[in-house]
């Protein structure tokens, strides 16, 4: 049965209409977010309690001497201690960091095993770094993340400030270089800057309002403990995430603030690496097939659907995809190239962004049912 075109236009219209109302409402409330949002002070006060820089490092030679420096070089912090964890390093990973360290009696590198059958690798190593830890405050820093010398000190004046948190998620600037990072990497702030209410979700106890980013992770010992440890979620792809809903399923408040200017991550540095960090996660971040479908499908009427109507000469599409453009470059402060000078180009390609994350969660679901994903040669 052939469906009349006037049919055919007036749904077309229809998911035009949605979609640019959802656009708008969606930048809106990114704005309003962006400006509740936790920032740490610039001139924070000292750490009188032990705290522990931990970092899990496995193959991670080319990039994490920069990582080790920046964390020797942390201020305010009377007494700190330096985990790194080798684990299962081929490449001198562990040269490298004593290396640069030297004879610094801060730093130790540890010396991984295994996971056990059913858990993955990284929350099995962020484990035996609190396992070994003596600090009151524990900050999981992953190896490609380069701190500001007051990173850590403003952190914790934001985890024990007038509004306390037991687990706090600085979110780092993502260093993106190459067309691919330029297009996927600035997602992962905009995505719970245009969702989540901030406020509202710091105040919630539920599991599901909780945002985390394991890239720079800072939280209460005693907080783990309660929580049950990385052990709780040891076989979870999405650790940092599960981990924040653990803390908040023991009665702990988890948050997140700007940490913009004072970390930077340079995820991947190749569109492989991108291509495969994405795949081995995607498909755990909406719950089920059905989710994923779902979300896919909203991303599409929202992103997609008004910038082709834009083309075509849509008003109403215009608008939708002027406010994506919009929210897109708002977030410029967490994303882009290490410059900025190419932020207006990126959220322009807005529209392709979400395209190519759809491409990535379909991929990501293809590679779990056929139980082929992998990452840094253990399977996930």
């Amino acid at each position: 049965m052939q469906v009349p075109a006037p049919r055919l236009a007036e749904t077309w219209r229809a998911f035009v209409v949605t979609g640019s109302a959802l656009a708008c409402l969606g930048t809106a409330h990114q704005l309003v977010n962006s400006r509740l949002l936790r920032r740490p002070p610039s001139d924070p006060p000292g750490v009188a309690g032990p705290v522990s820089l931990l970092v899990p490092a496995r193959d991670e030679a080319h990039r994490i001497e920069p990582t080790v420096r920046s964390l020797l070089a942390q201020r305010g912090l009377v007494d700190a201690e330096i985990l790194v964890l080798d684990d299962g390093s081929t490449d001198g990973t562990a040269d490298v960091v004593r290396a640069v360290a030297g004879p610094d009696p801060r730093l130790r590198v540890l010396t991984g095993s295994e996971p056990p059958r059913g858990s993955l690798g990284k929350p099995h190593a962020c484990a035996q770094l609190a396992a070994a830890a003596r600090g009151e405050v524990l900050v999981f820093v992953d190896a490609d993340v380069v701190l500001a010398p007051d990173a850590v000190a403003a952190a914790v004046a934001v985890l024990r400030g007038p509004r306390p948190l037991d687990l706090l998620s600085p979110w780092p600037r993502q260093v993106a270089s190459g067309a691919w990072g330029r297009l996927i990497q600035p997602l992962l702030a905009w995505s719970w800057l245009t969702t989540l209410p901030v406020r509202l979700a710091e105040r919630s106890s539920r599991p599901s309002m909780a945002i985390a980013n394991g890239q720079f992770l800072v939280m209460d010992a005693d907080a783990l403990t309660r929580a049950g440890g990385w052990g709780s979620v040891s076989g979870a792809v999405l650790d940092d995430i599960s981990l924040a809903r653990a803390v908040r399923a023991s009665g702990g408040r988890t948050g997140v603030a700007d940490g913009s200017a004072i970390a930077t991550c340079r995820m991947y540095s190749t569109g492989a690496e991108l291509r495969d960090g994405y795949r081995k996660s995607l498909w755990a971040a909406f719950g089920s097939p059905v989710g994923a479908v779902a979300v896919g499908s909203a991303l599409a009427v929202v992103y997609v659907v008004p910038a082709v109507a834009a083309v075509t000469g849509s008003r109403i599409g215009v608008l939708g995809y002027a406010a994506a453009v919009l929210g897109r470059m708002s977030v410029a402060q967490w994303s882009g190239t290490p410059d900025g000078r190419d932020a207006v180009g990126d959220a322009v390609a807005h529209p392709l962004s979400v395209l190519v994350l759809l491409g990535l969660l379909t991929s990501s679901w293809l590679g779990r049912v056929r139980g082929s994903l992998q990452w840094k040669g253990r399977a996930v």
